[in-house]
């Protein structure tokens, strides 16, 4: 016999709007993503710059000579960085959320997020320079 409780019934202070199902849960979740970007739009400049760029990248690879699976390419790549940037806003808006204290551990999680942004960008030039010249 376990004697051990359920846990997973033991979750008080978990989001009331966990409940949620179908296409409730569907609809409020698009429009808490519409609101994610815009917050990133309003409030992260390097957000606003990569996703301006975006917006020039993404029409003209699709005029530049490639395949599909190249076009492709470009594109994901291009907004990648943009998936990149979002985390990397949510972890400093948590860790600013937490304490604005200059603690190492914000630091070091703030780098690393910086660093992906940055893998995500090299990973934009790899990828556009191998489809175009490769």
């Amino acid at each position: 016999m376990n004697s051990r409780p359920d846990t997973a019934a033991m979750t008080p202070h978990e989001s009331p709007f966990k409940g949620k199902t179908g296409l409730t849960r569907v609809w409020n979740a698009f429009f808490y993503s519409v609101d994610g970007l815009r917050a990133a739009y309003r409030h992260e400049d390097a957000f606003r710059q990569e996703a301006w760029l975006a917006l020039v990248l993404i029409p003209l690879s699709l005029f530049l000579p490639a395949s599909g699976v190249g076009h492709a390419l470009m594109v994901g790549s291009v907004l990648l960085v943009l998936v990149v940037e979002l985390i990397n806003s949510a972890i400093e808006a948590a860790v600013d959320r937490i304490s604005l204290e200059s603690h190492s551990l914000s630091k070091r999680a703030k780098d690393i997020g910086s660093a992906a942004v940055l893998v995500s960008l090299a990973n934009v030039f790899a990828t556009w320079g191998l489809v175009l010249f490769g």
